[in-house]
């Protein structure tokens, strides 16, 4: 089992970094993804429980993340749902005030059906991740 955390610091406020990477379509940079919107939330909230989205890297197929948690300003967590050699799965990013800014505390958890893939997919996220929250907090504002 993998297990990846990032930690990152904002300026902005948890409302509008939390709108940011709430928005699917956003995470492309994040990923270093093409992500396409399937379907909006089905608890209320265009991007809440049940929103879905495919995400295609590089040459490989793509797969589908499904929305399984999603409190306002505070949390959203998320799994693959389909069409990836990962098991077990989960995502979860939690957003937390600090002074005028906010903490993002992110992380990912799988592992592979296929012997060495979840190392492999931990080097490129490791990598991949950590510079595009990194480079974020200009486009948030």
């Amino acid at each position: 089992m993998q297990r990846l955390i990032f930690d990152q610091d904002y300026a902005q406020p948890p409302e509008q970094v939390f709108g940011y990477l709430a928005e699917h379509e956003n995470l492309a940079e994040v990923f270093g993804a093409k992500i396409t919107r399937l379907k909006d939330g089905t608890d209320g909230n265009r991007n809440g429980v049940g929103s879905a989205r495919e995400l295609k890297v590089g040459p490989f197929p793509p797969f589908e993340e499904t929305v399984t948690e999603y409190v306002p300003n505070e949390l959203i967590a998320y799994e693959i749902t389909k069409g990836s050699p990962l098991k077990g799965h989960h995502g979860e990013m939690r957003f937390t005030a600090e002074g005028t800014g906010t903490h993002l505390h992110y992380e990912i958890s799988f592992a592979s059906k296929l012997p060495g893939v979840d190392v492999i997919v931990a080097q490129g996220l490791k990598k991949n991740v950590a510079k595009g929250l990194a480079g974020l907090g200009p486009k948030i504002g």
